[in-house]
């Protein structure tokens, strides 16, 4: 895997206050009342959140990617303010074939760019993988799937009775904000740095009838007491799929190591490495991401081939 300069794209600024109109919608999907955001217009750009986020998680970034794209973020059943699934709460294996219901509800003709974070990108990838010829790119954001690893409190979340406990906890006096206090330490490098806005929503999603059952669900398809139930890297070769894999090198709940292995073993991947940088680059250098994400997205698409093999940039101690 060569290395290569950074993108010579000049980085994008903050939107300017009002610039940018965020939609904030309800639609039916598989007879889920299902919420989603969506601003700008031009082709379709999905964003998929990870485990106990909402589409909120994305709202640093959207208006930079609203500039080029119809941008579509996606709350999850059982997540934000979308109700559960039909049939409960839904794990996150099962919801591939629900995103594609919601991209034929909402009129996202294919091909798409698809983003998917953490238990959003193994969605994101199964659903990639099921028909490729409806993807134009795939971004995956410190995405499951890609290895057996993952922080053990995580995966202790998973087990029998546990799962139940923690949420049971979590409901009782000061447990919510001691939960949300707890989660934020681990998603982010720099705790200090987490907006005072994405704390406060994440707290509210704590106290949601249903969120922390549906997040619960989530895991448990997806990790166990010995980590990543699902790992999808030997499917990585046959995805002509061109591939952008995001990652934070201080990722506590997944490792960097995971994104390496992934580029590896795809024949049209990227990697962009972000230093001093958790579980959450979009909301932790939202700046940086969507200068990436929008250099990544304006490539051009008619010979994937010559196009270079991987992006890298490096982290801090490589610098």
């Amino acid at each position: 895997m060569t290395a290569l300069p950074e993108p010579t794209l000049t980085p994008s600024q903050p939107q300017a206050r009002g610039e940018t109109v965020l939609h904030d919608r309800r639609i039916t999907v598989d007879g889920v009342e299902t919420q989603y955001l969506e601003a700008g217009a031009g082709p379709p750009l999905l964003l998929l959140h990870g485990h106990e986020q909402s589409a909120t998680s994305w709202r640093w970034v959207i208006p930079a990617l609203a500039r080029t794209h119809r941008v579509l973020a996606l709350s999850l059943p059982g997540h934000g303010e979308s109700g559960p699934a039909a049939d409960g709460h839904a794990p996150g294996a099962d919801l591939a074939p629900f995103v594609a219901a919601f991209l034929f509800a909402v009129g996202a003709e294919p091909p798409l760019d698809l983003v998917g974070h953490s238990a959003g990108g193994a969605i994101a990838l199964r659903l990639t993988l099921a028909d490729p010829t409806r993807i134009r790119t795939l971004t995956l954001v410190d995405s499951a799937g890609l290895g057996r690893e993952v922080h053990p409190l995580l995966a202790m979340d998973t087990l029998p009775v546990m799962g139940e406990l923690a949420v049971m906890i979590s409901r009782m006096p000061g447990g919510d904000l001691a939960r949300t206090t707890m989660s934020a330490a681990m998603l982010f490098a720099q705790p200090w740095r987490i907006p005072a806005e994405f704390f406060t929503e994440q707290h509210a999603l704590a106290r949601r009838p249903g969120q922390l059952e549906a997040s619960t669900a989530m895991a448990r398809a997806l990790f166990g007491p010995y980590g990543q139930r699902q790992i999808l890297l030997d499917r990585l070769p046959t995805l002509t799929t061109p591939t952008l894999v995001v990652w934070g090198d201080r990722d506590y709940l997944l490792p960097v190591q995971q994104a390496h292995a992934a580029v590896k073993s795809l024949p049209h991947g990227w990697l962009s490495v972000f230093p001093d940088c958790g579980h959450l680059p979009q909301v932790e250098h939202p700046d940086r991401f969507a200068t990436v994400l929008g250099t990544w997205l304006a490539l051009p698409r008619d010979h994937p081939r010559s196009t270079p093999s991987a992006f890298v940039e490096p982290s801090k101690d490589q610098r």
